[in-house]
């Protein structure tokens, strides 16, 4: 479908009317290619700023980090630093706001092979720890990157200036210390297991079983004994 004035602000109705679904129909027969023609600057970030409305109203922080690479990509917005920046910036937040999977693997190898990205060192810092197989301490993090990842005066709002966010920021924090433990232990203790997550036992033994549902490691619990066996998917 042909891209105009229209049909994005037809996106705009819908979504204010609280019409979800009918934005994302409209969303859908916008063809993206229109956008690599010349002169498409004002419409393309106009669609993408509607489809992280969108995206944000479903908590799909990937698909919402993916429309700000968009945006970042945007010859306009590459020409103007401060644009950019901030551009990426969201990028990255919400990229370690959004659950982990292959998708979100391959976009954070994607975010992190962007030389630009040195030029905003604490995202780039930050962004690095969840690609270390290394324990994360979450208090030690918020205390470190709070005061940089959230806006300062007479700036504009961030993600992580919502304590919501921080709080999916903390449950990302936990997913990545299981994996972690996952890697390098083939049996542990539960007890010994939360105090590494930082954790009371049950919520420990509950994101565990989150992560084992959704297949992102391989556990059995001997709840008799209080350890956790871990094994190694089949793949790897």
């Amino acid at each position: 479908a042909v891209v105009s004035t229209q049909s994005t602000g037809q996106m705009r109705l819908c979504y204010q009317t609280k019409d979800y679904i009918r934005t994302s129909i409209i969303s859908k027969k916008i063809s993206t290619k229109y956008f690599d023609s010349k002169d498409t600057d004002e419409l393309k970030m106009r669609y993408y700023r509607q489809m992280i409305d969108l995206n944000l109203h479903h908590k799909d922080y990937l698909a919402v980090s993916k429309n700000y690479h968009e945006i970042y990509t945007t010859p306009a917005v590459k020409e103007n630093d401060a644009q950019w920046k901030e551009a990426l910036q969201r990028v990255v937040i919400f990229l370690i706001l959004s659950e982990y999977d292959n998708e979100q693997r391959d976009m954070l190898a994607r975010v992190k092979a962007d030389s630009n990205l040195s030029k905003i060192p604490y995202y780039q810092n930050v962004l690095t720890c969840f690609d270390t197989a290394e324990l994360l301490n979450w208090s030690i993090l918020k205390e470190v990157y709070s005061s940089h990842l959230k806006s300062k005066a007479g700036q504009a709002t961030t993600p992580l200036d919502t304590e919501d966010n921080w709080e999916v920021l903390r449950k990302r924090v936990v997913e990545h210390n299981i994996r972690v433990i996952a890697k390098y232990y083939t049996r542990i203790s539960l007890s010994h297991f939360a105090s590494l997550l930082h954790l009371e036992l049950k919520e420990a033994e509950d994101m565990l079983c989150k992560q084992v549902v959704k297949g992102t490691v391989t556990a059995k619990i001997d709840r008799l004994d209080g350890i956790v066996n871990f094994t190694k998917p089949r793949d790897t």
